[in-house]
């Protein structure tokens, strides 16, 4: 898989994958897009405030994740739980991946399952790196 594709393109694919998902969240919290199609569509009111922001928080978390892997932020620093946190994403991706399978969303079946499939796979690539 190191031959396939660099650490610094599976970084950027990932930072600009999830750069366009926090945007996206950040869409739906302010009502800009609709709801319906994160969370498997079961999320009303209130919940959908709270699920939102917390999705927001989770994506800086992996943005900055990989940033550190890549080298952009604290370059040199922090490996070992960088790597930690590397493996925890991809079997979050993965079961991400099962959940999208399981939505009750037409769009999060048919788009997000291919695309948290493609993270899981790139966040692989930066977890087996040294």
């Amino acid at each position: 898989m190191k031959k396939i594709i660099s650490i610094r393109l599976a970084s950027n694919l990932i930072i600009i994958i999830n750069t366009l998902a926090l945007l996206m969240h950040v869409l739906i919290l302010l009502r800009i897009l609709p709801h319906d199609f994160v969370w498997g569509g079961r999320l009303k009111g209130e919940e959908i405030i709270n699920f939102e922001s917390i999705s927001i928080l989770v994506q800086i978390l992996f943005i900055s994740i990989i940033a550190v892997k890549a080298g952009y932020l604290f370059k040199g620093r922090f490996k070992r739980t960088v790597n930690v946190c590397l493996w925890t994403l991809f079997i979050l991706m993965l079961l991400n991946t099962l959940g999208n399978l399981a939505s009750n969303s037409e769009f999060e079946t048919m788009v997000m399952t291919p695309v948290t499939l493609v993270l899981a796979l790139l966040v692989f690539r930066l977890a087996i790196e040294k």
